[in-house]
């Protein structure tokens, strides 16, 4: 799949995760990871630019199987931008699907 489109929804895809519920970073990447093919290492950069802008908070949770986890929790800010963005992301391909199956207009 094209770089560009896995970048351009990867933020909508992490906020979307997080809607479901607290997760920690790896559980973001391994998630994401197992439906579009990411590194690791493309995940961890936007969450600490989307921590940045207050789409969610951070908080410790002891780990049984070694050391605390950093767990990610939507604010209300991120909700709203999560439901923006899934709202544009629909518009976008029911217009892209009109194109290429030559749909109306």
């Amino acid at each position: 799949m094209n770089i560009q489109f896995k970048k351009g929804v990867l933020e909508l895809c992490v906020l979307s995760l997080l809607k479901q519920g607290d997760k920690y970073g790896y559980e973001l990447a391994d998630t994401v990871g197992r439906e579009i093919d990411i590194s690791e290492g493309s995940v961890y950069p936007l969450l600490k630019r989307l921590r940045a802008e207050g789409y969610f908070e951070v908080y410790l949770r002891e780990s049984p199987a070694g050391p605390a986890r950093k767990y990610y929790r939507l604010t209300e800010k991120g909700a709203e931008t999560q439901a923006q963005l899934e709202d544009e992301w629909q518009e976008f391909t029911k217009s892209v699907s009109a194109i290429l199956g030559g749909g109306d207009q």
